[in-house]
């Protein structure tokens, strides 16, 4: 299920009413903005983009030669905002919601339950200005342990 881990991010982050309706368009993007050039340079803000970013797998097993029982996954979450308090705001509210939906859908009768990667340890990298939008942004990083 690692191939899918950006999924149940987004899934998490969708399952806030408060937060989504902070957002002019109502849901967070998958991957990117994805609309043509011109409009997505004109995204309204704020915005959230969850974005799959990579996978390794651990060594070999005695029972498989070619793949370890684990992958180690990246999901890039990006947050652009108005203002530093807006851009925190979101961040905070955004961390909270992916570990308060983990945690309360990580048993194995929930049918979310494959998807809930095995832990993770986030992360965030300095807050950016984009001149061109005007905004600011920054990038909340989850490395995830999953099954493959």
């Amino acid at each position: 299920m690692s191939l899918s881990t950006d999924i149940i991010f987004m899934k998490a982050l969708r399952s806030n009413a408060h937060l989504m309706g902070r957002l002019p368009a109502g849901n967070v993007y998958d991957t990117a903005i994805q609309l043509p050039d011109r409009d997505a340079a004109n995204a309204p803000l704020p915005y959230i983009i969850v974005c799959y970013a990579g996978m390794t797998n651990d060594d070999t097993t005695k029972d498989n030669d070619y793949e370890g029982d684990t992958d180690r996954v990246q999901i890039d979450i990006e947050v652009a905002a108005r203002t530093s308090d807006e851009l925190s705001e979101l961040m905070e509210e955004a961390r909270a919601t992916i570990r308060d939906y983990f945690i309360e859908h990580n048993n194995e009768d929930d049918d979310d339950y494959e998807l809930i990667p095995m832990s993770t340890v986030p992360s965030a990298g300095r807050k950016m200005y984009d001149p061109d939008k005007p905004c600011l942004w920054q990038v909340l990083t989850y490395q995830c342990e999953t099954t493959p």
